[in-house]
């Protein structure tokens, strides 16, 4: 069964160490995307400016490029080689990331695996290469199902799942092949489950508010 896991690592044994030094305000939200190998970067808490300079004088940095801005944040893709390598250590056994920010010289994850042995590989191949890991929270997907929920622990999971990942926004951000990978199942199995998850949510709201009505 899948586990969700919260930690975080420092930036002085990652990336962007620089960065988070000289912009003590700086905030970093990750956006990832199923067609890039690293997540771009949303950037609050600073100017253009500074972060452009703290990026050209970061020796983590290869290249950046600006690429969208909103209000009050600045999306840039970067190039670096040794956010390259962490990413491939940390995903390499096969874990999804869900969220991911960094603030006050620390980067804090939320990371799906599909099982514990996956996520204690993780965190040893993480610690092997001197990177510290601070695990804050471990959650079986099995086990955050509400008490009264009528949906089964798979179908928990592969809603939990197509959420998390972006399946159900517009435009999609994963496909249903992506996602049944990254569950260890079918496409097939993928879709009957979400299939049946839809029916007894709708039948849970829909019954409900007929005996309402007809009260």
């Amino acid at each position: 069964m899948s586990t969700i896991a919260e930690f975080r690592v420092p930036a002085a044994e990652t990336v962007l160490s620089a960065t988070f030094e000289a912009l003590p305000t700086v905030r970093f939200e990750l956006e990832a995307s199923v067609s890039k190998t690293l997540p771009s970067l949303w950037v609050s808490g600073v100017e253009r400016e500074a972060i452009e300079d703290a990026f050209a004088s970061d020796s983590s940095v290869e290249a950046f490029e600006l690429v969208a801005r909103s209000e009050e944040r600045l999306l840039y893709d970067i190039d670096s080689s040794a956010a390259q390598s962490f990413y491939d250590k940390l995903l390499s056994s096969g874990g999804s990331l869900l969220e991911g920010h960094g603030c006050d010289g620390w980067w804090q994850y939320k990371m799906r695996f599909r099982s514990r042995e996956a996520l204690v590989e993780t965190h040893e191949r993480l610690e092997n290469n001197e990177i510290t890991v601070d695990l804050s929270r471990v959650t079986d997907i099995s086990r955050m199902r509400a008490g009264n929920s009528r949906l089964t622990p798979e179908q928990h999971e592969a809603l939990t799942a197509a959420f998390e990942r972006g399946y159900f926004q517009i435009p999609r951000q994963i496909s249903m092949e992506e996602l049944a990978a990254e569950l260890g199942i079918s496409h097939q199995a993928l879709s009957e489950r979400l299939r049946r998850a839809y029916g007894t949510l709708v039948d849970a709201e829909v019954q409900p508010a007929n005996e309402r009505t007809n009260s």
